[in-house]
């Protein structure tokens, strides 16, 4: 790919003009199968942990994914400013950190630690901003405040709700699919106090052994679509290009961190495009704490190469469900050697330099990318290794 000119404050006078510019390529990115251009900078969300247990595959596939994001969109010269939250004001946080004796948000920073050292290591880059949950809460009741403004929320005993009866639809799912999936994911949508099972809390009243914080409507604590919607709008404003998740985040919680900002500052959408990466399973069934099926990334680092592990995780679509197996590792091993043996044979080959660049260009194709990258090697898989941190 072409090196990118240099900034200049320009040329005057015919005579030091003596060379014209070559072309100027676009930053046209295809993300979820549609057309994404790019203007210079792009503001990418990226839904982060809830720090009261350590990284397992699941949550590094999102997060490796985000990171590839950054990379291709570098290489094709934006400019990405990064938010990826900590979510440390949670039930499960709180209820975590008592078992274990400690208070929320010392337990919390524990956990950051252990999760920051896992991304490091598979060569994450650390976000341009990384809001916590804690921090925020003025946000959050600057947001409450907004949306009751807008008849978008209403007020209960010290509860405020939002109005969510239209969001299922909004998320393309019926009913009872949209009550099953709420009602997993904690969202009491049998709740007598409010007026629709799809409305959700903005703002909770908070018991004795709960963090407090005060509000109009009494001490409490944030909810949780509203703490990633009030973390989002402060820090990236009130759209962002792309909003990076699970994809078991699609509903409830980032359909309602969507039409939660929307409702409050009347733009839309939220998001330009969604990046909701495929779930990772082991044993048939989504990894997950609850159900225990966990293979911790720190366990894979004891025995395989950190960049093994990640093209593990990149060498597929991203948006596709997937299966772990040991044998995965070995494979990935085994092409990483191949891309680095490529890598350092000479030749320039721009033709296959764009052909790698097109592949990822198009919805982050890293297979097509690294089996161009792989034939052609010289500076087409020493490019793929730089946009892929694979090195």
């Amino acid at each position: 790919m072409a090196p990118r000119p240099a900034p200049s404050s320009g040329v005057l006078g015919a005579a030091g003009r003596v060379a014209t510019a070559g072309p100027v390529r676009s930053a046209d990115l295809r993300l979820a199968g549609a057309s994404l251009p790019m203007l210079g900078t792009a503001r990418v969300y990226t839904c982060g942990i809830t720090p009261y247990d350590v990284t397992h595959l699941g949550h590094a596939a999102t997060f490796v994914w985000a990171d590839a994001l950054r990379g291709v969109l570098d290489l094709a010269g934006v400019e990405v400013v990064s938010s990826r939250n900590v979510t440390d004001v949670d039930d499960v946080l709180t209820r975590a950190a008592e078992a274990r004796g400690k208070h929320y948000d010392e337990f919390a920073l524990s956990q950051e630690y252990l999760f920051e050292r896992d991304m490091d290591e598979l060569a994450v880059h650390r976000p341009t901003l990384e809001p916590r949950a804690r921090y925020y809460v003025t946000h959050v009741l600057q947001l409450t405040a907004a949306l009751l403004a807008r008849d978008a929320a209403y007020e209960r005993e010290g509860h405020v709700f939002f109005r969510g009866a239209d969001v299922p639809a909004r998320a393309g799912l019926d009913r009872a699919a949209a009550l099953e999936l709420s009602a997993a994911f904690g969202d009491e949508p049998g709740d007598p106090l409010r007026e629709d099972p799809f409305d959700v809390p903005l703002w909770r009243p908070s018991g004795e052994t709960d963090p407090a914080w005060p509000s109009p409507w009494g001490w409490g604590r944030p909810g949780w679509h509203a703490e990633c919607a009030a973390m989002a709008a402060a820090t990236l404003g009130s759209t962002v290009d792309v909003l990076v998740g699970g994809a078991d985040l699609s509903y409830p919680h980032h359909a309602y961190q969507a039409a939660m900002v929307e409702a409050a500052v009347s733009v839309a959408p939220f998001a330009r495009r969604a990046m909701h990466v495929g779930a990772v399973s082991q044993d048939g069934a989504k990894m997950s704490k609850s159900t225990g099926n966990l293979t911790l990334v720190a366990d894979l680092l004891e025995t395989t190469p950190a960049a093994a592990v990640r093209l593990m995780l990149l060498d597929r679509r991203w948006a596709e469900g997937w299966e772990f197996r040991p044998e995965l590792l070995s494979a990935a091993t085994g092409k990483l050697h191949d891309l680095y043996a490529a890598a350092a044979r000479p030749g320039v080959a721009e033709a296959a330099q764009e052909e790698v660049t097109d592949a990822l260009l198009d919805d982050l194709d890293v297979p097509r990318a690294l089996a161009v990258a792989t034939e052609a090697g010289g500076a087409a898989g020493r490019l793929l290794v730089r946009a892929l941190s694979l090195g």
